[in-house]
């Protein structure tokens, strides 16, 4: 199973030495990926109708992540990158499936793209995209990912997009796995039928039931043997026996990836307690923390 470790976007700060060190030093322990997450903007929650209730809000940094993980490419030799997830439906598809190639590009192969459709409807507002037609843009847009990353050239006409007889390039040498973030049965069925893997940002716990879904609906299809994965996420302040727990679980359920989450922010929301990181070098020791305790 691939040991994997959220960016901490919202608490590391802008210091790029200091993201420097905190992504070398996740390669050097033998981390898979780097897992990080995605929004363009933050809003105030107060006085909004309907409520406004995810878990970040107009004070949480977010590191955008392509720009990102084309800076950690280029400073890293072997470590993979995974969006979890890009907001699809606040993108241009077009421009998505562009960037999404080049990072894959310059990194060797070494980025997964993982897709969602978020909740926050200020920021679909702000970006001029309906909120109410979100999922039906983001089923639009994944033909439209596929048909580019294809290498042919393109002619495809919907009531949403019309790419009328292009292309992009350069593309990568390998496919760009697509995965999606799932927490509904709509979405565990989509990503089955669309994907190659599950995004579960939870403890395997809550969302084995999610796990099970998707294999059966896999073994329907009669696609139970081709490659998918399923990725999970632990919480830094559990502890090691509930950590070492929770990837032993995953594992055995048919998990293939998990990454810690060592960052603060949100976790009042899921009922979490709050970590003393005491700064940007806590951060980077939870890395060694986390690693020896499930790999020793």
């Amino acid at each position: 199973m691939k040991i994997g470790a959220v960016f901490p976007t919202t608490e590391i700060g802008s210091d790029p030495a200091v993201i420097r060190d905190w992504t070398q030093t996740a390669e050097g322990l033998g981390y898979d990926y780097i897992l990080t997450y995605d929004h363009v903007l933050g809003a105030e929650h107060a006085g909004r109708e309907p409520v406004l209730s995810g878990p970040y809000t107009e004070k949480n940094p977010f590191h955008e992540p392509f720009v990102l993980f084309a800076y950690l490419a280029g400073i890293t030799s072997t470590i993979e990158f995974c969006t979890g997830v890009v907001i699809l439906p606040q993108r241009q598809a077009a421009l998505v499936a562009k960037q999404a190639a080049e990072l894959a590009v310059l990194s060797e192969n070494r980025f997964r793209l993982g897709v969602g459709t978020g909740w926050n409807y200020v920021e679909y507002e702000s970006l001029g995209v309906p909120f109410a037609g979100r999922g039906r843009l983001f089923d639009d847009q994944i033909e439209v990912l596929k048909a580019l990353w294809s290498g042919s050239i393109v002619d495809y006409s919907s009531e949403l997009h019309r790419i009328d007889r292009a292309s992009i390039l350069p593309l990568p040498t390998k496919p760009i796995p697509l995965w999606f973030g799932a927490l509904s049965a709509v979405a565990v069925e989509r990503a089955v039928r669309e994907g190659e893997g599950l995004i579960f940002a939870t403890r395997p716990k809550y969302v084995s039931n999610l796990l099970v879904e998707a294999q059966e609906r896999r073994a329907a299809m009669g696609s139970e043997d081709s490659p998918f994965g399923f990725e999970a996420s632990i919480d830094f302040s559990l502890g090691e026996e509930i950590w070492s727990e929770d990837v032993a679980t995953w594992e055995a359920k048919g998990g293939t990836h998990v990454a810690l989450r060592a960052m603060n922010t949100g976790n009042a929301m899921m009922g979490l307690e709050t970590v003393d990181f005491g700064g940007p070098q806590g951060y980077i020791d939870a890395l060694g923390t986390f690693m020896r305790a499930v790999r020793g």
